[in-house]
């Protein structure tokens, strides 16, 4: 595994950075332990004046963090500015909620001679945090503000690719006054990784990615008795009824399935129709992506970023060549792409049959698959056709009538009339082969706790 920071737009190879050894593997778990034992003793206090100093410092040299973003996955500069903001928003929710969010809770008990009966969330130790590329910056803020936050140290093993995303996020960290050893950095090797994970010291692992490396680690993670949570893929769908607004829904569609050019877990990939509308939402929808500016991601005007890398522009490429072939049309829409850079032609797959594989992949990238749907059932037996359980959306003017279609659909976060809420105050996780577990709010910080029980029985208590 080669850690490399290069350009998606201009194709230059701009740093290397050698992996971790297992001897630099090893030190990081000493100091990580050894940092925990102090850590957990600090106040909440303490630690939010840290995490505030993150917020601020995040805000203070947003544009140089937000470059860097740009710089080594391609993303749109306006796009990365807004990932920087919701990182230290994130920050600031523990610092506001962290405390009380742990608070010792007393239980009600239904008799007398139980005692009096606590509930203490405690924090577990070092964890190992796997973090994808296309949000460099969220996905590490979505795990480690929580759990410093909760007591808890944590080792970061980010994409190859994002290189310098990772160092700057540890500098940060370390600026804000956060104790060396609390949070590192690692260019660790996937051997690495369960090394990690057989180490005694490190108690979990959260991991966000792909299905194959979740299946990995939770296997690793399991046989070594650690707990994880994994967020996965997701082929999100975005479900328009018959009375919906179209000309809103086509805006929010083109939207929600090309921001961060369509690599976003959450994205809007299945566009559900209602068949007395399907030809006027894709008549709107081809001319609404085909409006998309794609170019320079510094540019204000570009609308359409590279992918991340070329190899990333390659799958994408070859899975719509693998779909049009078990029987889909493919068309391409909007002007040429720009040929060099790792740009993918935004491209509308129909007529996607029952029996086409297509209909249950990810398309991590400008790919719309469109579905007629005949009735609000129909609509949601479509959406619940997928092997994952992320996210997804109805659109409709009545919103009983809206609420009602998403009770039926099987994820984990389902929104009425926005194709997604990607907030610090709301929670994010998925179900089936989405993963397990839940990111942020109370959720978020009590999957890595102790929930310790201490009864206290009278002296006095008869035998």
């Amino acid at each position: 595994m080669a850690y490399a920071t290069v350009n998606p737009y201009t194709e230059e190879n701009v740093a290397t950075f050698p992996n971790a050894t297992d001897a630099e593997v090893s030190s990081a778990i000493e100091k990580a332990h050894t940092k925990f034992l102090q850590w957990r003793e600090t106040s909440f206090a303490e630690r939010a004046k840290i995490l505030q100093k993150a917020a601020d410092l995040l805000r203070a040299d947003m544009d140089e963090h937000a470059k860097l973003l740009t710089l080594e996955m391609g993303k749109i500069f306006a796009e990365a500015k807004a990932e920087v903001e919701l990182s230290a928003r994130i920050f600031e929710y523990y610092v506001k909620n962290a405390e009380q969010l742990l608070a010792p809770e007393k239980l009600p008990v239904s008799d007398p001679a139980e005692g009096e009966v606590w509930l203490t969330h405690e924090p577990l130790g070092v964890l190992l945090a796997i973090e994808p590329w296309n949000f460099p910056y969220y996905q590490i803020a979505r795990i480690i503000a929580p759990q410093l936050s909760a007591g808890n140290t944590v080792l970061l093993k980010h994409a190859s690719n994002v290189p310098q995303s990772a160092a700057r996020f540890e500098k940060l960290m370390l600026d804000a006054g956060l104790p060396e050893g609390a949070f590192q950095n690692l260019y660790a090797t996937r051997p690495q990784i369960e090394m990690i994970l057989n180490d005694p010291r490190v108690q979990g692992v959260a991991l966000t990615g792909s299905e194959e490396a979740g299946s990995v680690v939770a296997a690793q993670a399991g046989k070594a008795l650690k707990k994880s949570t994994l967020e996965l893929g997701g082929s999100d769908a975005f479900v328009v009824l018959a009375d919906a607004d179209v000309d809103k829904a086509v805006q929010w569609a083109v939207f929600g399935r090309h921001w961060n050019a369509g690599q976003v877990c959450v994205s809007s990939k299945r566009i559900i129709v209602a068949d007395e509308i399907y030809d006027a939402f894709l008549e709107k929808y081809i001319k609404g992506v085909a409006a998309l500016k794609a170019g320079d991601p510094m540019d204000p005007a570009t609308t359409l970023a590279p992918l991340s890398s070329k190899h990333a522009a390659d799958l994408v490429r070859d899975r719509i060549a693998k779909a049009v072939a078990a029987g889909a049309k493919a068309q391409e829409v909007g002007p040429k792409v720009p040929t060099k850079g790792a740009f993918v032609q935004p491209t509308i797959l129909t007529e996607v049959s029952g029996d086409n594989p297509a209909r249950l992949w990810e398309f991590f990238g400008p790919v719309s698959m469109i579905f007629r749907a005949k009735d609000d059932a129909d609509a949601a037996r479509l959406a619940n056709d997928s092997p994952f359980g992320l996210g997804g959306s109805v659109f409709s003017r009545d919103a009983a009538r809206a609420k009602a279609v998403a009770a039926n659909i099987e994820t984990g976060m389902v929104f009425v009339n926005h194709p997604t809420m990607v907030k610090a105050d709301i929670p994010f996780g998925g179900i089936k082969r989405s993963g397990y577990g839940r990111e942020l709010i109370g959720l978020g910080i009590k999957e890595f706790v102790n929930h310790k029980v201490t009864d206290v029985v009278s002296i006095d208590a008869e035998f």
